[in-house]
């Protein structure tokens, strides 16, 4: 009988670096895809927060210096986290407070309630049996989870060759950048609501009350006046790209000055602007798509990852980690897709009739 060390020393560290895991989990979706229920027309993402092995008592503000080399912090998790240091992108996100024990992880917490260090788990999955094709560790903060999609949807594309026709997602993953890169680069409809806080409240004209004009590269505004990112020449050509990514453009003063809906319009400035983000065309083909009743039905699907993550806290009891680090966070969310994949497979090919449940011929 092997001794219960042999198991804690192979899942806190034999495994951590050999990627047996995702080797396993890997082949779990293989196990699926031959037993059919992996479809590849739609795929779904989300994130979940999950409560890291670290106490919110145990922790510094951002501004105060830490003594690295103290041989009390000596631990694999903070070796991990200096290590990410060396990256320049993740060195300038510092967080407003950093836990000792686990400094990866992050500080967050839902409205109302006590703040707690946790990390994110990034589902991936397939809308026609609720198969889980990838899963993603990353900190819990909302542009690591978005980021991830994109290393996920490659990543399925190349060990399992599944590229979906389309994309199911909550607000979150409706920003300009990430709509461009699934419709220009990989031609995957979003099936997203879109990011956009243009819409007015206060009663005046939205940018959607503006008539876009291609031909001309202008905006119309209501009463038929344009609105143009360049009303002069210059000796030195201009981008008039902001550092938001997108293009002003601006109605003329003299034309809003005798304009009868002013007051609609810009009440307060001699002229009215709007802001154009570069992926506009992305937005558009969105928008197109928020008003078909594929996306009503995709909006239904969606609930499917909910219910996936629902199962992992409640009847998994995976609602705080006993890893730490983020490399351990990957262990046991790589570990727990993998289980629900398989009771999914169980579950799923038990009920198939003869000749197509696990092990019948292709």
């Amino acid at each position: 009988m092997p001794d219960h060390s042999t198991f804690s020393k192979n899942r806190h560290g034999r495994f951590r670096d050999s990627k047996t895991f995702r080797w396993v989990f890997d082949e779990v979706v293989r196990r699926c895809m031959a037993a059919g229920l992996v479809k590849g027309e739609g795929f779904a993402v989300d994130a979940s927060i999950v409560a890291a092995d670290a106490s919110s008592h145990r922790s510094v503000p951002k501004a105060q210096e830490v003594d690295w080399t103290d041989p009390a912090l000596s631990t694999r998790a903070v070796r991990e986290y200096l290590a990410a240091l060396d990256d320049e992108a993740f060195a300038e996100t510092v967080p407003r407070r950093m836990s000792l024990t686990d400094p990866l992880s992050r500080l967050t917490g839902a409205p109302g309630g006590l703040p707690f260090f946790a990390y994110s788990t990034n589902y991936l999955i397939d809308t026609a049996n609720g198969i889980i094709l990838d899963v993603e560790p990353t900190q819990a903060h909302r542009t690591a989870e978005v980021e991830s999609t994109q290393l996920m949807i490659e990543r399925v594309e190349e060990r399992f060759d599944l590229k979906p026709e389309r994309l199911i997602g909550d607000t979150a993953y409706g920003a300009a950048p990430m709509l461009a890169w699934l419709v220009e680069e990989k031609g995957i409809e979003p099936h997203i609501p879109l990011w956009d806080k243009s819409e007015r409240k206060d009663g005046t004209f939205s940018s959607g009350d503006f008539q876009w004009v291609e031909e001309a590269n202008e905006y119309r505004c209501p009463q038929g006046h344009a609105l143009r990112s360049n009303w002069r020449p210059f000796k030195k050509p201009r981008s008039h790209i902001t550092k938001a990514d997108t293009i002003l453009y601006r109605s003329s003063q003299s034309d809003c000055a005798a304009c009868p809906m002013k007051d609609r319009c810009c009440p307060n400035t001699p002229m009215r602007k709007i802001a154009r983000s570069l992926h506009e065309a992305s937005r558009d083909v969105a928008r197109r798509i928020a008003k078909t009743p594929e996306y009503q039905r995709s909006s239904c699907e969606r609930k499917k990852v909910e219910m996936l993550f629902a199962h992992l806290k409640r009847i998994l009891r995976l609602d705080r980690l006993r890893l730490r680090g983020l490399t351990g966070a990957s262990d046991e969310f790589t570990l727990a897709a993998a289980v629900q994949n398989l009771r999914r497979l169980a579950k799923l090919t038990s009920q198939a009739p003869p000749g197509h449940g696990i092990g019948a011929p292709a």
